[in-house]
């Protein structure tokens, strides 16, 4: 159930087992004033690294450095399969050089300055190893296939592109949970301590429709303070996943309305439809990019849309076009999210639940209640939590004729 900007939480490694939480939580202003501030900093962090990755890859192309890069590679070898990962792999590891300092104030001083993290600087130097190797494991194979399609299919390249992204993003909705979540966090099926628990979760879930393969635990715990839950996988590989945070702090109810939550969207099919949608937006994003490379690849001396070269002025046009549409797929994300809350109070009946749990994550993960409009427009995938809990105090059970 994740917030648009999750935050700092209230004490370290809780030990406290979830059937000892009962006291209904109430808004701590202290940390909504803490909230604030730690919000406007991560923005300004979120478009300073936006501004230093657009200059980046715009020196790429009028300093010259793709065109020298392709050069010094072509004396090497001119093998189109070897020159794409090549030429991929310097132009990626520029930005990593580039973003490296912010990355590790964003990521690392500043949520420990407001006591979010529980990260020790090994296990963030590790995460960011492991995350780049997997980038390289998942998006070399992706721009091999991506330059295969410029040379052989020519100004159709884009269409087969599109179809790709949708194969691409089921394929990795279904493995995620099984094979890349495990690499940054253990999952343990919930023990016989959470047995009534569990068995609550799987009786929510048959009566959405939607079977889960288990309910379990991982450890938020060694990187942060904050709590999250989430429904992942499709089909055999669909799970419950309760962080460990969340466990110690949230009573059995409230846990029970976050997955609801998460059991929303799959009743609404989020999941399909979301697919459906990003699709048609990625064909959209594919076939600018596609006007943008015929029309400026030859004028900045590259071959054509192929060249490898040209790779800088395929990313900044993608760059742009997601920057621009960030807006509109977050409304639509919020229209969403609203639903899910929606269903939520309606499955649970209990809004004392979601609202306790709505202002748990406003105390434990530090996330602003009340945003400014523009911020909200711009950056929030789910609505504020103030938003959430207005909607909890104003439900009404649904009448007999809806049922």
């Amino acid at each position: 159930m994740g917030l648009a900007r999750p935050a700092a939480a209230r004490r370290p490694n809780a030990c406290v087992t979830i059937s000892h939480v009962s006291v209904s939580p109430t808004i701590d202003p202290a940390r909504q004033q803490q909230a604030k501030e730690y919000a406007r900093l991560r923005r300004r962090l979120f478009f300073v690294e936006l501004g230093v990755d657009g200059v980046v890859t715009l020196a790429w192309l009028v300093f010259g450095w793709a065109a020298a890069l392709k050069a010094g590679l072509l004396g090497l070898t001119t093998n189109e399969w070897l020159l794409v990962p090549a030429f991929a792999v310097v132009f990626f590891l520029s930005f990593q050089i580039f973003d490296l300092p912010l990355a590790y104030y964003s990521e690392f001083v500043l949520p420990h300055r407001f006591d979010q993290s529980t990260q020790t600087l090994g296990g963030w130097v590790k995460d960011q190893l492991l995350s780049t190797a997997l980038l390289g494991i998942i998006g070399l194979p992706v721009l091999e296939v991506l330059y295969w399609l410029l040379r052989v299919t020519g100004p159709a390249w884009w269409l087969w592109a599109a179809a790709g992204y949708v194969v691409f993003v089921v394929l990795i909705s279904g493995l995620a949970p099984i094979v890349i979540m495990p690499l940054f966090n253990k999952y343990v099926p919930l023990g016989d301590e959470y047995a009534d628990l569990v068995a609550r979760l799987k009786r929510l879930a048959e009566r959405s429709g939607t079977p889960v393969s288990g309910v379990y635990r991982f450890d938020m715990s060694q990187r942060t303070k904050a709590a999250n839950a989430a429904l992942t996988g499709i089909g055999a590989t669909r799970r419950i996943i309760l962080g460990d945070t969340l466990l110690a702090e949230f009573s059995p109810d409230e846990v029970e309305s976050v997955i609801a939550h998460e059991l929303g969207h799959q009743v609404h099919r989020d999941i399909p439809v979301g697919i459906a949608v990003s699709s048609v937006i990625t064909l959209i994003g594919l076939a600018i990019v596609a006007w943008v490379l015929g029309a400026g690849a030859r004028a900045l001396g590259f071959s054509g849309p192929a060249d490898v070269g040209a790779l800088p002025l395929l990313a900044l046009t993608f760059g742009l076009f997601g920057l621009l549409t960030l807006p509109l797929n977050n409304a639509y994300s919020r229209w969403r999210e609203r639903r899910a809350d929606a269903y939520a109070l309606d499955s649970t009946r209990n809004p004392a639940a979601f609202g306790g749990a709505m202002t748990r994550l406003a105390n434990q993960n530090l996330s602003e209640t009340d945003p400014e409009l523009w911020v909200v427009f711009l950056l929030y995938s789910h609505p504020p939590i103030g938003q959430r809990l207005a909607m909890a105090a104003n439900w009404k059970a649904p009448s007999a004729s809806k049922e």
